[in-house]
């Protein structure tokens, strides 16, 4: 019989599982202790549950956490961990060491749905959604653990289409049972999918980023499918009911592409439909994927477009890439062919 993971569990969802296996009510409390103050590895360890209550967890759970399987380190200090899920596919992670902060950028799913045309997971497709413990799991279980400041919901996948393990994992970061982390360390990053994010928004503190890419519908639809299903013009409708004037904020993801969406024409219309909105926008270099004729605007261009964007009242930003070398970069990461590795060879 598979076990059922401990870690993604909620203080309530702990709760109900002490009260089945009939032990008193405050075990639910040393068992968040454990798992997530802790970071125990097996049930074992939980030194102060009594024996016969451990064993009865033993029969039907388990910790549920596991190591990376594989790792690879940029030249920058960058490194990216694989992880391999219960159902047997693969998820990629990324820490990214800086001076005065540790962030992980972070998956959702194992591949994606939303095809957007400058994206390896995209490409790869969709294979699974992510439990909340294997969303947990990968901010648990790689060895600078302890050092992490920051969470970026960016790796693989698309969090706003799977909306209630992100927000298990949310509520879990961000409550005194769990991690106690502000919310103002995680950034949540979506193309626009309006439905789990008005949920997202209601019920997190946690900042927003949106992947925009171009202020005009027709070009955003040629580079990302979900413009004709969520429009960025009803993206930014939806959150200008929302104040982000204080500790919240939203950020705008723009990746540069040369003579696609870096002229002049696309800085006036972005500093148009983002006006009124306090915001700020991240410029991001492409970095070639295979298969994609799209090129990276210049380091000229993209300094034009930061400098025009911030003289006109929208902060801008140039990212710096990082672990480009490993494929960890924005926009890399990928799966796909460790998965078909892995696949069973055809009796045919």
């Amino acid at each position: 019989m598979n076990k059922i993971a401990l870690i993604g569990k909620t203080f309530e969802e702990l709760k109900t599982i002490v009260s089945e296996l009939g032990m008193p009510a405050f075990t639910a409390r040393q068992l968040a202790e454990w798992v997530y103050k802790k970071r125990a590895f097996q049930i074992d360890e939980m030194s102060n549950i009594s024996v016969k209550n451990r064993e009865a967890l033993n029969n039907q759970y388990e910790v549920g956490r596991s190591l990376p399987v594989q790792t690879a380190e940029s030249a920058d200090g960058t490194k990216k961990y694989l992880f391999k899920t219960e159902g047997g596919h693969f998820i990629e992670t990324v820490y990214i060491p800086e001076e005065d902060r540790a962030t992980l950028c972070v998956s959702s799913q194992v591949g994606c749905k939303m095809g957007c045309a400058f994206c390896m997971t995209g490409k790869q497709g969709f294979s699974a959604q992510l439990t909340a413990a294997e969303i947990m799991n990968q901010i648990m279980s790689i060895p600078e653990a302890n050092t992490l400041t920051n969470l970026v919901f960016m790796g693989m996948g698309e969090p706003f289409d799977n909306t209630l393990p992100l927000l298990r994992s949310l509520e879990i970061l961000t409550s005194d049972y769990g991690y106690a982390w502000s919310p103002r360390r995680i950034t949540v990053s979506s193309i626009g999918l309006i439905p789990g994010m008005k949920v997202f928004l209601e019920k997190t503190n946690c900042h927003l980023a949106i992947s925009l890419h171009s202020p005009f519908t027709q070009d955003r639809l040629q580079l990302m499918p979900i413009e004709k299903s969520y429009p960025i013009s009803k993206v930014l409708e939806e959150l200008r009911k929302h104040d982000f004037s204080k500790q919240r904020r939203v950020s705008f993801e723009y990746i540069l592409f040369d003579g696609v969406n870096d002229t002049m024409r696309h800085a006036v219309e972005l500093v148009k439909i983002l006006r009124g909105i306090d915001c700020r926008v991240n410029l991001i270099r492409f970095h070639a994927i295979p298969g994609v004729d799209l090129k990276s605007s210049s380091p000229e261009k993209m300094t034009f477009f930061r400098d025009y964007l911030t003289s006109n009242g929208i902060t801008s930003t140039i990212r710096r890439s990082r672990g480009e070398d490993i494929l960890a970069a924005c926009g890399m990461l990928s799966t796909l062919e460790k998965e078909k590795s892995e696949l069973p060879l055809s009796k045919d």
